[in-house]
């Protein structure tokens, strides 16, 4: 098969998890004998016309120099390329500023589109933008020959709200083999001596409601917060939060230090709320963390029983001021590790792509 997919930044990633999706299933799917072309962005900072065999093919990218607007022109001019491929399948990593382009993809190739979280609930989004975002989703729900939800409370919405069929693949995530503890010295934070944040800061991710649990908690040790810190809403966190034990961070990309950081954490603090299998929770899941998320029906679809869930910072602080028994702490992190071994495993979910690609081929 030929395979386009369009959605992300370009691998080899640079970002996050559409980043990390296109990657790894990119490589795996030539891996398997097909021919895979990844859309990235002319800015990503990695120069090259194919790596391990997947085939790069590089699109302006006005997002820096205009902003948001940028990212639809981005997205148009991926699109209108994909004409010039003869593609069997484009598969699709999300709708925020590519649905409204959805009449223009190529009609002779079969469109699977990954469809993401609920993008409109985010609570960055102004009304307007929240009320575009709702017409994306149905125009990419209503274009695609087959939805992918990568969780089970995506799925169910899809059904419900458009009556379609979409299949349920999760994301996946690698297991690390032997992180190392000397990392840690760059952040100046021992083994089991310090807790984390790892994620976008932004309002949805229910960063300052974490904080505001571990500011009011007696923990001596350090808090790191790992993310781009550009936004207003960054900045309005570090002014609030001038605690000496909460230490803010820009984004880390070099997997072997986050993992290290996650791997020697005493607590790993997940606080998304809106989307579907979070790729930054199935790493901390991989490295064997002890997770405290926020209680939604996306993190305990797929945590189980496997974690604390805190709904309010006062909730969280007596969580963090009452340690978990080391056994039951132990049985949570091996559940994990064996969830993401079985189930959130990119071999698996690459399986599970090919297989819909394949059934899409001979409908």
């Amino acid at each position: 098969m030929k395979i386009g997919i369009l959605g992300s930044r370009g691998i080899p990633n640079q970002y996050g998890g559409f980043e990390e999706c296109a990657e790894q299933l990119a490589v795996r799917m030539v891996q398997r004998g097909h021919a895979v072309t990844v859309y990235t962005s002319h800015t990503h900072p990695i120069k090259m016309k194919s790596w391990k065999g997947v085939r790069i093919a590089r699109i302006w990218d006005p997002e820096k120099s205009l902003g948001t607007a940028g990212q639809f022109i981005y997205d148009f001019l991926s699109i209108l390329d994909s004409h010039k491929r003869s593609y069997d399948i484009i598969l699709q990593l999300g709708y925020t500023s590519s649905g409204i382009w959805q009449n223009l993809l190529p009609r002779k190739s079969k469109i699977v589109s990954n469809m993401d979280g609920l993008e409109w609930k985010r609570s960055k989004y102004s009304r307007t933008v929240q009320q575009f975002l709702k017409w994306s989703e149905r125009w990419s729900a209503r274009k695609a020959d087959q939805l992918i939800a990568d969780s089970l409370g995506i799925q169910d919405y899809l059904a419900k709200r458009y009556g379609a069929g979409a299949v349920y693949i999760p994301y996946g995530a690698e297991v690390p083999e032997n992180p190392d503890m000397k990392l840690l010295d760059k952040y100046s934070v021992e083994s089991g001596k310090y807790q984390l944040i790892l994620a976008r800061l932004e309002p949805e991710n229910n960063i300052e409601m974490i904080l505001d649990g571990v500011v009011g908690s007696q923990y001596p040790h350090p808090t790191l917060v790992v993310g781009n810190r550009t936004n207003a809403f960054s900045k309005r966190m570090e002014e609030k939060f001038r605690d000496s034990r909460i230490r803010f961070l820009n984004g880390i990309y070099a997997k072997e230090e986050t993992d290290a950081l996650r791997f020697y954490s005493h607590r790993y603090f997940h606080g998304h709320s809106v989307g579907g299998t979070n790729p930054s929770l199935l790493e901390a899941m991989a490295c064997g963390c002890l997770i405290y998320a926020h209680d939604n029906i996306f993190n305990r679809s797929v945590l189980n029983d496997n974690a604390r869930f805190f709904s309010s910072a006062e909730e969280l602080r007596s969580q963090v001021e009452d340690p978990i028994p080391s056994q039951e702490a132990a049985l949570w992190k091996k559940a994990n590790l064996n969830l993401v071994r079985d189930k959130y495993n990119w071999d698996v979910v690459a399986d599970q792509y090919e297989l819909v690609f394949q059934h899409l081929m001979i409908r």
